[in-house]
């Protein structure tokens, strides 16, 4: 399971750019205005670049693909390089296709792939402004802003460090980066999104 948990956390950016932290108010701004933009999204589709840094490897590993989000919670991620590779979360199923291999994983049964599920689609949402589960730190990077997760839950923390979601002046989700355990990090860069676009059926097929 490990392998799985580690392979669905493609998310993140390590960004270069000086941060300030933000006051209360600024915080408190930046929340409302997420919350508003995550409430009012329905469906998203979005290119994007992964990033995964290992210490021991001169260069990050790059792969591209496509994302397809459904309200409340079904998630597709398609590789498209360098393999064709995609991950589907879809009512209380993980279905994983390892070019045209194809296998599923009952996530109904099992409380922390619920939980993964559950913060993949926040966060794509941008929508994880919950301080039961995560503390949370905001951070003014250039014109956006940056905030970050540290989890709560024991569990998740051997596999997560943090989460950092970069936010642009709109409220959307531009970056996501995952920090394990080992200050690894996987980096997604999204580009081309498109907010409550009709995605056909056939998307999220298995």
């Amino acid at each position: 399971m490990n392998k799985i948990v580690c392979l669905l956390f493609f998310i993140a950016f390590g960004g270069i750019n000086a941060q300030t932290k933000m006051s209360a108010q600024e915080a408190e701004i930046l929340k409302n205005k997420v919350k508003a933009r995550a409430d009012e999204t329905q469906s998203i589709s979005s290119d994007f670049t992964q990033y995964k840094h290992l210490d021991f490897l001169s260069n990050d590993i790059e792969s591209k693909g496509k994302l397809a989000f459904k309200s409340p919670n079904t998630v597709k991620w398609e590789y498209v390089k360098p393999f064709a590779y995609s991950v589907l979360f879809k009512g209380e199923t993980l279905y994983i296709n390892n070019e045209g291999d194809k296998s599923n994983v009952d996530i109904g049964s099992n409380k922390l792939f619920k939980e993964l599920n559950t913060l993949i689609a926040s966060s794509i949402k941008g929508d994880m402004f919950t301080t039961e589960h995560f503390a949370i730190t905001y951070f003014k990077k250039g014109k956006d802003n940056e905030v970050h997760f540290a989890p709560k839950d024991p569990k998740l923390s051997e596999f997560i460090k943090a989460f950092h979601i970069t936010f642009n002046s709109m409220g959307d989700v531009m970056e996501v980066k995952m920090i394990e355990p080992s200050n690894d990090y996987t980096q997604i860069v999204f580009s081309n999104r498109e907010l409550n676009k009709a995605i056909p059926d056939a998307v999220f097929a298995h």
